[in-house]
């Protein structure tokens, strides 16, 4: 058996091979992006006193990662365009996915109000006196009249841990108009829209039985 031809016609597959790869297109590079730090004070998050007379003694809190759709419970940043079409910016990603970027914000608020000194999230098994759950409805951007407005939905029950009753149901909306249409003035305001929903949730969470009685 001549081995040449068989060299010859391994060696053609592998020049066609490299030639086909060099023709694909490249894929972009995809960025990955956070929420902005909370701000504190203005739109942002209101820092309360920690003191004694205003702290809730002993009240511990759960916060649970939001319930999200298919498309929500995801990392790809949602922008509706137009006539209710559904897309996502283009080689850009959230860190997490969107309900968990929002249970974070919300930890964070909470921790930095000081007014409930335990705080848990559902990434710990820890018990509590009472649980904060709920449905993402929405954590996107929309296109009004050409220009970008964060819209954030946050449905929110807040859950006594003994006897597994509903204390308290509320939805919470947000919007905040993005100063320009780049993506990263976009993702500025989803953090500006968060920070003011979370002091939104915390006033709330506050204001219900046990919350606001002094053990």
């Amino acid at each position: 058996m001549n081995p040449f031809p068989v060299r010859a016609f391994s060696t053609l597959c592998l020049l066609l091979l490299m030639t086909a790869c060099s023709i694909l297109p490249k894929s972009e590079p995809v960025a990955a992006y956070r929420l902005p730090p909370m701000v504190s004070g203005g739109q942002g998050v209101s820092i309360q006193s920690t003191a004694a007379s205003d702290d809730v003694h002993g009240h511990s809190l759960r916060i649970v990662t939001p319930n999200g759709s298919r498309i929500l419970d995801s990392d790809r940043i949602l922008v509706l365009p137009e006539n209710n079409l559904v897309q996502f910016y283009a080689n850009a990603r959230w860190t997490d996915p969107a309900p968990v970027l929002l249970r974070n914000r919300l930890l964070q608020a909470f921790l930095a109000d000081g007014r409930i000194p335990y705080l848990s999230s559902d990434d710990s098994s820890v018990m509590a006196d009472q649980e904060l759950i709920g449905d993402l409805i929405s954590f996107q951007s929309e296109y009004h009249d050409g220009k970008p407005i964060v819209v954030i939905r946050f449905s929110a029950s807040l859950i006594d841990q003994a006897s597994r009753r509903i204390v308290a149901i509320q939805t919470f909306e947000v919007q905040q108009a993005a100063v320009g249409v780049q993506l990263e003035e976009v993702v500025t305001a989803f953090g500006q829209a968060s920070d003011a929903l979370a002091t939104q949730v915390i006033g709330w969470v506050i204001a219900q039985p046990r919350v606001n009685m002094k053990r």
